[in-house]
């Protein structure tokens, strides 16, 4: 059963239970060779999503429908044709059923797009079915006399050289980005031996491949799991392969075991979970057969979905611009307490009125968050090592006013537009943040769960009470438990939900120091 985001929940319930059984054992930071490091880093950069890619193009396309036809329309009708309303609503209609057409004809597919000539015949008879399908419309609806034929003919022809014109580029941009890394799905294989080797000769054999594999990571050794496979190194086992997919922009880790191997997948899932990728099992060389639904594909090869990166590809556009509309919208609204803030922190304690600290953002990378300054400058913990408690010495008047009411955060605004920031997610904590001397990690195996998004100025768990003072196990426990459930669950109703609710739940200020 797989739930909103594609996931197998039977797995991830599974995989969350182990994690909770072994929640005080230490993480230990894994150290990468010296290859897989060099390899990890030419891949550092991020790359085009094909996903991305494809839905950009639908943008475009039906843009080149809309303006072809009112172009069209202003050359040869005019534009002050008391006809313009019913023109317009027969461009858009027409644009919406082109790109739906484009679409049922599987136009959009990665093979289509990079050798548009070999479909042209596809590509031809989707243009003309689009007009043939609105000018029997016109017909039956008793409209077609409201339309000039010339007006038709002519989009007709002058849209098809454009769209023709526009896939010839795309197709040498995106064999270009192909050739040079800027358009691929990176892939990591886990597990090695004849399975693995299987398994990529399979992937190299599909055509218009958009798979680039960067490795192998397998925890046996070179008896049981040779050290080339493939063609491919074994990099490392998979405390290393975690440190790996920090440095390199992987977007998927493809687990080459039978599904047999229950425990062996469990025990592998439960320390790649944490990590913000797609994560499939493959069933290249399994016997079980499920439905096709069960699977998704890689060409032709079939893959178990275990988990999927959160917030991937439009979600994350959605969610980057209500970020920035909200953002700009807080900076203008609380701009004169911004100012009043920053003032009163000026008058009251010599200093900069910014405070900036290093706090753990997207796949642990550090980020620098702003906050106003609270505390006396000589006094200020840039590290979070000691936390702030009630009545502390260190805070000024201002600063446990602006702390109770949550003000010293409004600076994160800038964080959100700038990109370093959500304005909704899990709460970033300082990168030494510990309670009882332990790390938030080590208090918590799974902890670096909440990563796998961009951290936010508010969240699920802060309107549900947990924010202020950890000054115990259970309550970082609990913000994660908050955390991993907004992941799970996200939606930009939720980001919306959260984000209203924000200023209410604040209202409650008891761990707020």
């Amino acid at each position: 059963m797989k739930d909103r985001k594609g996931e197998s929940k039977f797995s991830r319930d599974v995989v969350r239970n182990l994690a909770a059984e072994s929640a005080s054992k230490p993480v230990q930071k894994a150290t990468l060779s010296p290859v897989a490091h060099q390899i990890a880093s030419q891949y550092a950069r991020n790359s085009n999503s094909p996903v991305m890619v494809s839905g950009t193009m639908r943008i475009l396309e039906f843009l080149i429908i809309v303006l072809t036809g009112i172009a069209v329309f202003l050359i040869y009708v005019g534009p002050t044709s008391t006809a313009i309303l019913s023109y317009s609503v027969g461009i858009l209609a027409t644009a919406v059923v082109g790109v739906l057409i484009l679409e049922l004809t599987d136009s959009y597919q990665l093979s289509v797009m990079r050798n548009p000539f070999a479909k042209f015949g596809r590509l031809l008879l989707a243009w003309s079915s689009t007009f043939a399908l609105m000018a029997l419309a016109a017909f039956f609806m008793k409209i077609s006399e409201a339309y000039s034929r010339v007006w038709l003919v002519g989009w007709y022809v002058s849209g098809l050289v454009l769209f023709v014109v526009f896939r010839v580029i795309m197709s040498r941009l995106i064999r270009r980005w192909a050739r040079n890394g800027k358009m691929e799905r990176r892939a990591v294989i886990v597990g090695g031996g004849k399975p693995a080797e299987d398994l990529i000769r399979s992937i190299e054999q599909q055509p218009y491949n958009d798979i680039r594999i960067c490795g192998v990571f397998d925890d046996r050794d070179a008896k049981r799991s040779p050290p080339i496979v493939a063609g491919y190194p074994k990099l490392g086992n998979i405390s290393e392969l975690i440190e790996f997919a920090r440095i390199a922009h992987i977007d998927m880790l493809i687990v080459s075991l039978p599904i047999t191997a229950e425990e062996r997948v469990l025990a592998l899932l439960k320390k790649l979970w944490v990590l913000p990728v797609d994560i499939r099992l493959s069933a290249h060389n399994n016997h079980l057969q499920f439905r096709p639904r069960a699977y998704s594909y890689i060409g032709s090869i079939a893959m178990i979905d275990l988990f999927d990166k959160p917030i991937n590809d439009w979600d994350s556009v959605a969610k980057r611009a209500f970020d920035i509309f909200f953002s700009l919208f807080g900076i203008i609204v609380f701009s004169p307490v911004m100012l009043a803030t920053a003032l009163a922190i000026r008058l009251e304690s010599k200093g900069s009125v910014i405070f900036k600290q290093q706090r753990h953002g997207f796949n642990n990378e550090i980020i620098e968050v702003w906050k106003f300054r609270s505390m006396y400058t000589e006094m200020c913990d840039p590290t979070a090592r000691n936390a702030v408690v009630k009545n502390d010495p260190r805070v000024t008047r201002v600063g446990r006013i602006i702390r109770k009411t949550s003000l010293d955060e409004l600076p994160q605004f800038f964080n959100s537009l700038m990109g370093t920031l959500s304005l909704v997610g899990p709460r970033p904590h300082a990168i030494s943040a510990h309670t009882h001397n332990l790390l938030y990690n080590e208090v918590v195996d799974g902890y670096f769960a909440r990563h796998r998004v961009k951290p936010g100025v508010t969240g699920w768990a802060q309107i549900n009470g947990w924010r202020g003072e950890i000054d115990t196990e259970d309550k970082i426990k609990m913000r994660t438990e908050f955390d991993l459930y907004y992941i799970e669950n996200w939606s930009l109703w939720f980001d919306l939900k959260i984000l209203f609710l924000t200023p209410v739940r604040l209202l409650n200020t008891d761990n707020a120091y």
